[in-house]
């Protein structure tokens, strides 16, 4: 007989615990995120910044078709690593919830309550028949309209991974090189964030740098910020990205 077989069975299901407390489709999962192409996420006291490395597989191929961040609504976005295709699913709930909470409330939904939502969300699929765990991370990031502090205008980033547990960071990344990363990050923000957000620009793409193989190119490269005083998202042009890549150089 066989004597992989009970360990096969609870390899197959994603809704039956192992003898030693694992879900092994979860650990597939998070397999699949760690295999993607990075992104990063980095609080500074202007706002937050996301940053992206995308995987262009062919000169043939449009780099502007790769979408690796999106915006969720006037003040949030979301970067993703993985499986895109689970990522864009998990893009149009929060869209769909964002837009749910300004018509229902009257306002902008704060960004805990839209990551706890999407965990939520992921969670289901770990304990659902039927269904599998979705192969991506999250990072939500925005600014919250009204924080735990009360103020206004207060700048959060939340980690969502593929067993459904969202993670409250300053500085974080999903994805390939994720240890290397946010070893980085310890080192390099060990006195604290960065003030102002073209530091904060400049230390994400330092930290993916970190783990490419050659020089980062504008071209697989996708910058995003989100400013705490207007409350907006906006996206870096080619041109902006060139600068503080030839910025990082000097």
């Amino acid at each position: 007989m066989d004597s992989s077989a009970p360990q096969q069975a609870y390899d197959r299901g994603n809704t039956i615990f192992s003898p030693d407390g694992r879900l092994y489709q979860v650990e597939y999962a998070r397999e699949a995120v760690e295999r993607g192409s990075p992104s990063v996420g980095v609080v500074t006291d202007d706002g937050v910044v996301l940053a992206a490395r995308k995987r262009v597989r062919s000169p043939l191929l449009e780099a502007d078709t790769i979408e690796k961040i999106h915006e969720i609504d006037d003040h949030l976005a979301i970067a993703s690593a993985g499986h895109a295709a689970d990522a864009r699913q998990l893009v149009d709930v929060a869209r769909r919830v964002a837009q749910h909470h300004r018509v229902r409330y009257g306002e902008p939904i704060g960004v805990e309550s839209l990551a706890t939502h999407l965990a939520d969300h992921v969670q289901e699929h770990t304990q659902t028949g039927g269904s599998r765990p979705f192969g991506a991370a999250l990072l939500v990031a925005g600014v919250d309209p009204g924080g735990p502090s009360g103020a206004e205008g207060e700048p959060r980033l939340f980690e969502v991974d593929p067993s459904g547990t969202p993670y409250g960071w300053r500085a974080v990344s999903i994805g390939n090189g994720t240890d290397g990363i946010r070893g980085f990050f310890e080192d390099r923000l060990e006195g604290g964030l960065p003030g102002e957000t073209q530091r904060g620009i400049a230390t994400a793409l330092e930290a993916l740098a970190t783990t490419a193989e050659s020089d980062l190119e504008p071209e697989s490269l996708d910058v995003w910020t989100i400013d705490s005083d207007a409350a907006t998202v906006e996206r870096l042009s080619a041109d902006e990205i060139v600068a503080a890549l030839a910025e990082l150089e000097s």
